[in-house]
């Protein structure tokens, strides 16, 4: 482990804290009145589970789009909501043509875990991220929420029904998990 650490003191915090980031930084959380030998003392005690983190990381690095869409935020939304409904929404209908579902509306949503999702009501969720994906992950995204309104599950019937538009679909949903 890299014994350096940056060190962030705060008047809220009740305890001490570390976070190990991607880039294999790590950033200590404490108190402010707590004496820098216990934190000292609390960090040496952690060395193992901190150099275990930094190797997870190397050897697992996160997806570098990734890390850029975790920065955007509500302004990032509000700015390419429009964008992502007019894009979104013809992309949806340029498959259904293919599939011939009802849908009853589509909403573009700044969701922090989800590309997209479907209800019982036929309404159609997606993540306004999704523009900044290359096509064919924001395609995959799509067709998967589209082919909920008539299997609403992950049965092999819907892998099915994905298939028959998206036929590298298993390819393009491993890449899509990398991403988040």
């Amino acid at each position: 482990m890299d014994a350096s650490y940056s060190l962030v003191r705060d008047n809220r915090s009740l305890s001490i804290r570390i976070a190990v980031h991607p880039d294999g930084r790590v950033v200590v959380s404490a108190p402010r009145l707590v004496p820098n030998f216990l934190i000292e003392q609390f960090v040496s005690s952690k060395k193992e589970w901190i150099k275990i983190k930094q190797e997870k990381f190397k050897m697992h690095p996160i997806h570098p789009m990734r890390l850029s869409l975790r920065k955007m935020n509500s302004k990032d939304y509000e700015n390419n909501k429009e964008r992502a409904f007019k894009f979104l929404s013809e992309r949806t209908s340029f498959f259904n043509q293919h599939y011939g579902f009802r849908i009853d509306s589509i909403s573009i949503r700044n969701q922090k875990s989800r590309w997209g999702s479907c209800s019982k009501k036929r309404n159609i969720n997606f993540n306004y991220k999704l523009i900044f994906l290359p096509e064919n992950m924001s395609d995959y995204v799509v067709v998967h929420e589209l082919c909920h309104l008539k299997e609403l599950n992950h049965s092999q019937k819907f892998w099915n029904l994905v298939r028959e538009t998206v036929p590298d679909y298993e390819s393009i949903r491993k890449e899509l998990k990398k991403i988040g």
